[in-house]
């Protein structure tokens, strides 16, 4: 029944990332939360995968994806744009990070709580191959979210952040060509509304 306790204390905290808001706004204006995010790179996951031909261990992609934004629970969201150009910033949200998974490891037995943390800092890592596909999709889904999103809501750094996926998805040619499709579609947006002309670099 213990295991069935911490099982419960993390479901209570995960309930926390359907209100924890990112820096992000629905196609209807309203503000995306972190669960919302979370769902769909998983389904990012299930539509692309027919079109991977390498050895992709699934589950572990899944859970990878399910359980990385797991620490906004308690670190909170940080905007990607707010540590792109400073190191000590980002040093504070990796700490906090880091002792969030502690904390959410230490709710669960021994075995299930050091599987969940060394899925999250495979994640971090971004060294294998399901690292590097969940990494892929979470930064492709961010883009694709704020393509559907009004004009009115992207910040001057946002139009810039649209060039700055390839190192992301360069590694494969499947999720480098949904990172062109995502780019072409935010170059068209930015055009339509005379924010910026298109330099070619969605290739």
């Amino acid at each position: 029944m213990e295991h069935m306790r911490g099982i419960m204390q993390v479901l209570r905290l995960a309930e926390k990332l359907k209100f924890e808001m990112r820096h992000s706004w629905l196609s209807n204006g309203r503000q995306e939360s972190v669960a919302e995010h979370t769902w769909r790179v998983g389904l990012m996951a299930v539509l692309i995968e027919p079109y991977i031909e390498e050895k992709l261990d699934m589950a572990k992609l899944l859970k990878m994806i399910t359980i990385h934004d797991l620490v906004e629970a308690e670190a909170k969201d940080v905007p990607a744009f707010d540590t792109l150009f400073d190191r000590g910033r980002k040093k504070q949200k990796q700490l906090a990070e880091s002792t969030a998974m502690d904390n959410i490891r230490a709710m669960l037995e021994e075995e299930p709580g050091k599987e969940l943390q060394a899925l999250w800092l495979e994640f971090e890592a971004k060294q294998t191959f399901e690292a590097k596909v969940a990494n892929a999709l979470d930064k492709l889904e961010a883009q694709l979210q704020h393509n559907e999103a009004s004009m009115d809501t992207w910040l001057e750094i946002e139009k810039e952040m649209v060039y700055l996926l390839k190192p992301h998805s360069e590694f494969h040619p499947v999720l480098d060509e949904l990172r062109q499709a995502i780019v072409a579609e935010a170059e068209e947006k930015m055009e339509a509304h005379g924010s910026v002309q298109s330099v070619g670099l969605s290739e």
